[in-house]
């Protein structure tokens, strides 16, 4: 059963925490502390507890991107090939990190990025109260928050160890993707969208002349595709879902001009390989 996609959003999320909620007693009262309540770090389910999640794009809106996406998940699979026949199956971040980087193409020249800009001023225009408030949200928690809550939703099916395994091997996986995808737009600045543009998003306020922050590659696209990766492996009958959130953070990312086309693609081939790395070296 398609489960998030059976259920009209805002709601999805919502029943998701619902029935964790219920498995864990987490909808019983709980003593607070003073000495440990505010230094309590909230947790994925608490955030978005606390900001349930909007209504999201339809799926004619990110119909799209997601293809552009699947098309880099058959280029993934063919370098990960290369990195696996002359590595193995053995963890070696440090040479894996250098390697994946530079499998991340090379910027789009000047022209390409115009065009890819004006696309996005072209989408700014069709921008809704409703798209807006949904961008914000995927914006905010399409970082870690959203592939942290659907594994702790998988979680409560499993033994206790499993499920702290593979825990911190989605959160190694996360965190790999910000490293090498940060890594790479320091090395090839590419200023983002609404730094080229301004009017795109006036609440950033971006000095006359500034440079940064630099958008190629995305990093909320790698880390979603590298979790979409991981997580499928873990439950393919919850796949489509993955790949639908992914979709609608990859899109929310072009509609609010904080990437262009190509940084959404680089992103995903380069956390496409990083979800490989990580199911390779885990043996799953």
């Amino acid at each position: 059963m398609n489960v998030l996609r059976g259920i009209k959003w805002p709601y999805a999320l919502i029943a998701l925490l619902a029935v964790a909620a219920v498995a864990v007693g987490m909808l019983r009262p709980q003593p607070v502390t003073a000495n440990t309540s505010s230094k309590k770090k909230p947790s994925a389910t608490d955030k978005i507890k606390q900001s349930p999640p909007p209504a999201l794009f339809a799926d004619a809106e990110i119909a799209a991107i997601g293809k552009k996406a699947d098309a880099q998940r058959i280029k993934a699979d063919a370098l990960f090939a290369q990195w696996k026949k002359m590595h193995g199956t053995t963890r070696d971040d440090k040479a894996f990190t250098a390697w994946a980087a530079q499998q991340v193409p090379a910027p789009p020249t000047a022209a390409q990025r115009t065009a890819e800009l004006q696309q996005d001023q072209q989408l700014a225009k069709t921008r809704t109260a409703a798209g807006k408030k949904a961008a914000t949200w995927l914006e905010l928690h399409g970082k870690k928050d959203i592939w942290k809550l659907y594994l702790h939703d998988q979680r409560e099916l499993v033994p206790a160890q499993q499920g702290k395994v593979e825990k911190a091997e989605l959160k190694a996986a996360l965190k790999m993707a910000k490293t090498i995808s940060d890594q790479v737009a320091a090395k090839d600045k590419q200023p983002a969208p609404y730094v080229l543009d301004p009017t795109l998003r006036p609440e950033k306020h971006i000095k006359p002349g500034a440079k940064g922050p630099y958008s190629y590659p995305s990093s909320h696209a790698a880390r979603a595709a590298a979790a979409v990766i991981y997580l499928s492996a873990l439950s393919p009958h919850r796949a489509e879902d993955y790949r639908w959130m992914q979709d609608e953070v990859l899109y929310s990312r072009l509609y609010m001009a904080g990437h262009v086309t190509s940084d959404i693609t680089a992103g995903t081939l380069l956390g496409d390989l990083i979800g490989d790395y990580e199911l390779t070296i885990t043996g799953r």
